[in-house]
């Protein structure tokens, strides 16, 4: 029941974001999210405790279909519900200095959203899974063409129309397990023991729908072309809902779907998947460098980021994955860092063209500061959050495919390269017109680094109690597919 609640207080806080008008808007939607973010940890002290049943519910829903509305939370969801509730009161209370038009409507589909990303994180069911899945779609859509930027509408629509793509292959394969199963039921111990009961062929096609469907959704290359544009068009609390949480879908749904239900055919054709994730890693790496924009080089990063998680969760072993899920949670803090660094740098200089910036550093070292320690996080510094998941990441590739981790650890030298030189382009050298006069930061920017700052640091510094989350969970997994 506990479960149930935790999508349901996003979702009423939306509908009074919706019918109580702009004038109260912002402080109703901080409120609904930190009430959200105490109710994940009641929920995260009620999982250590073991108590399961209080986790779970599960009712009839179309009962001659064989679905039900199931949801529960494990380690392994726990941390992404975390990571959701976490985020999603920083990015509303990092829009607070900035006026949209009709914010009740914008902040009511940010909390919309995150109901539909809990659904995702928490559901038993297939259906239910594409369900929310889809319904996560919806209110970023209407995000980015309502408060997008110019050309908007192609931008937004390329991205509409590649997810909804990419997600009709995973609904195919669900429906191809479905009925393969005596009992008829979108249940996920069923599906389980359907999938597994194929033969290698058949597997193998449930594993390409999967793995196309996620990977538009992540994305890697060569489905990635919606993503920088759409990054960069987007308003800054919808691109921080996208690059922060919304990329983690796939990754999850990897564990949750893909990795237990056809582990023949990933043992058989993972690495193929690996190699995939390699080339996307070092494309996007390559594109970021060259990249003239800070906003561009952020969404070209991402792809690099998200690639590794998808090369360490085809690993198949506890390393592979227990980093995966702590670069998931690490990721999405470096991503809402950076793209709120470059919202405040627009904002105050009215470009991300980081050759027309530099020197901020002198006229800024609060600011400067800042904003090295979440370079340093994004690019693998031990003692902060992006080593952790990183390291375990690619020691888990290793153990599997000790080329492919070759080519895979390239990713924390590249990103040197291009996250050190931005850094070096945008905040030292000699001040301009631009940057002369870059005034200090606002009292609500200094909360919201300094939030993100000390959770890249402490977090780097002991990651343990987020590696006891999942460790039960991922050994579970799998035992359950060896």
């Amino acid at each position: 029941m506990l479960t149930l609640i935790l999508i349901l207080i996003p979702l009423l806080t939306a509908f009074i974001l919706f019918v109580s008008g702009k004038k109260l808007a912002k402080t109703i939607a901080l409120i609904g999210t930190l009430i959200e973010l105490a109710f994940a940890v009641l929920v995260l002290v009620n999982l250590k405790q073991g108590n399961v049943q209080a986790l779970t519910f599960k009712c009839n829903w179309i009962q001659s279909l064989g679905i039900y509305f199931s949801i529960t939370i494990d380690g392994i969801s726990m941390l992404l519900v975390l990571l959701t509730a976490l985020l999603t009161p920083i990015i509303v209370y990092s829009s607070f200095n900035k006026e949209y038009s009709n914010s009740h409507v914008l902040f009511g589909l940010m909390l919309l959203m995150q109901s539909a990303l809990i659904g995702v994180f928490t559901s038993m069911d297939g259906f239910l899974f594409y369900i929310f899945w889809e319904l996560a779609l919806i209110p970023i859509y209407f995000i980015c063409l309502i408060w997008g930027a110019e050309g908007r509408q192609k931008i937004t629509f390329k991205f509409f129309i590649y997810t909804l793509f990419g997600s009709l292959f995973m609904l195919l394969a669900l429906i191809y397990i479905y009925l393969q199963s005596p009992v008829k039921s979108f249940d996920i111990q069923v599906l389980y023991q359907s999938a597994r009961a194929m033969g290698l062929n058949q597997q193998a096609w449930v594993l390409a729908a999967f793995v196309l469907a996620f990977a538009v959704k992540m994305p890697l290359f060569p489905f990635h072309t919606w993503q920088p544009k759409t990054y960069t068009n987007a308003p800054m609390p919808g691109v921080m809902m996208l690059g922060g949480i919304m990329s983690k879908m796939a990754t999850f749904g990897i564990i949750r779907w893909v990795l237990p239900m056809v582990p023949q055919a990933v043992e058989q054709y993972g690495n193929y998947v690996i190699v995939l994730a390699v080339i996307s890693i070092i494309y996007a790496s390559c594109i970021a460098i060259v990249q003239k924009d800070f906003k561009f080089l952020i969404a070209y990063s991402s792809i690099a980021h998200i690639s590794l998680i998808a090369a360490g969760l085809f690993a198949m072993n506890a390393q592979g994955i227990q980093g995966g899920l702590i670069e998931m949670f690490s990721h999405g803090i470096n991503t809402v860092g950076l793209f709120f660094i470059a919202d405040i740098i627009f904002n105050r200089a009215h470009t991300s063209e980081m050759a027309k910036l530099g020197g901020i550093r002198g006229v800024n070292s609060q600011f400067s500061f800042l904003f090295l320690v979440v370079v340093l996080s994004a690019v693998a510094l031990p003692f902060t959050t992006g080593f952790v998941g990183e390291f375990l990441l690619i020691l888990g590739v290793f153990e599997s495919n000790g080329i492919a981790a070759s080519f895979a650890g390239l990713s924390i030298i590249l990103g040197a390269i291009y996250m050190l030189r931005a850094f070096q382009l945008i905040m030292l050298g000699d001040t301009n017109s631009l940057t002369l006069h870059f005034p200090k930061l606002t009292k609500q920017e200094i909360i919201t680094l300094v939030i993100i700052v000390i959770l890249i640091i402490g977090i780097g510094v002991y990651p343990k109690p987020l590696l006891d989350i999942t460790e039960n969970s991922v050994n579970i997994l799998l035992q359950g597919i060896k």
